[in-house]
């Protein structure tokens, strides 16, 4: 079965792979197509697509949303990423990060751990900084002994250093993706919420434009990817899936194949692509 990889990240968010890197390990995977979707920025796809190669480079984006109140992400596959609306509204939030990263630096200077922008850029070769890069510089500043660590006690949600960031709403988000020609889907679809919720969620993002959901993820059972499927038939989207790798930052998932029983068919792009604009 010929597979792709509709989910991954570069060094220009928060990955560890070049564009032209994860060219090469798409080709190196034998997958048959394979979408980069960095947050925030398309700027890593045209390095990507510099290259000949027998790989499908596909365009993508991976935007952070709200959803009453609740963080979602809305990929975008087959976004032109030359589109300026686009671009200039990633660039207004990528702006936002960088406020958001000086203050979860003054809060971990506020509990002792002495760490400035200067040792975060040290990890970040892309426009997108981010708390995977922060992480990075606590782990080789000696704040913490591994990535999860710096999570689990500075970064993640609601812990001691953890800020909230001003995101796009779902509607928003999936606006632009559409007007640049993209599909807008649901990322890593099995969010904190009962199914009842996370079906009417659907249900909703597809009324304003919602076209694809995730169905096949890393870190999803068999049995979580048939219950993803039989929501996805009865709210009316198509399939979509990625291992949403990013090199080092996540050991365990690897491109095409996630956590090792990942398989995404490559007859899922023929509907995608059917549901571009323009």
């Amino acid at each position: 079965m010929d597979t792709i990889d509709l989910h991954t990240h570069s060094t220009f968010s928060d990955g560890t792979f070049t564009p032209l890197q994860l060219v090469k390990y798409a080709e190196e995977k034998g997958l048959k197509a394979f979408a980069i979707t960095d947050h925030d920025t398309t700027e890593g796809i045209k390095e990507a697509k510099s290259i000949e190669t027998n790989v499908e480079v596909i365009s993508g984006v991976e935007i952070s949303t709200r959803y009453d109140k609740k963080e979602i992400h809305i990929v975008g596959l087959y976004v032109n990423e030359n589109d300026a609306d686009l671009n200039k509204q990633l660039k207004y939030y990528r702006e936002k990060r960088v406020t958001r990263n000086f203050e979860i630096l003054e809060k971990l200077n506020s509990l002792g751990v002495d760490i400035t922008i200067d040792d975060v850029k040290e990890s970040c070769t892309g426009d997108v900084i981010s708390r995977a890069h922060i992480a990075k510089a606590l782990v080789s500043k000696g704040f913490v002994g591994s990535y999860t660590e710096a999570f689990d006690r500075y970064l993640g949600d609601n812990k001691c250093a953890y800020v909230p960031r001003e995101t796009l709403n779902y509607e928003e988000s999936m606006e632009l993706i559409t007007k640049a020609g993209g599909v807008p889907v649901l990322a890593h679809p099995l969010y904190k919420m009962s199914d009842t919720n996370l079906e009417n969620m659907m249900v909703k993002l597809r009324q304003k434009g919602l076209k694809a959901v995730e169905v096949y993820y890393s870190t999803h059972s068999n049995s979580d990817t048939q219950h993803v499927m039989a929501m996805a038939n009865r709210v009316g989207l198509i399939y979509s899936g990625g291992s949403d790798f990013h090199g080092a930052t996540k050991p365990k998932i690897d491109m095409g194949t996630g956590m090792g029983k990942l398989a995404v068919p490559y007859e899922i792009l023929e509907k995608i692509r059917g549901e571009r604009n323009g």
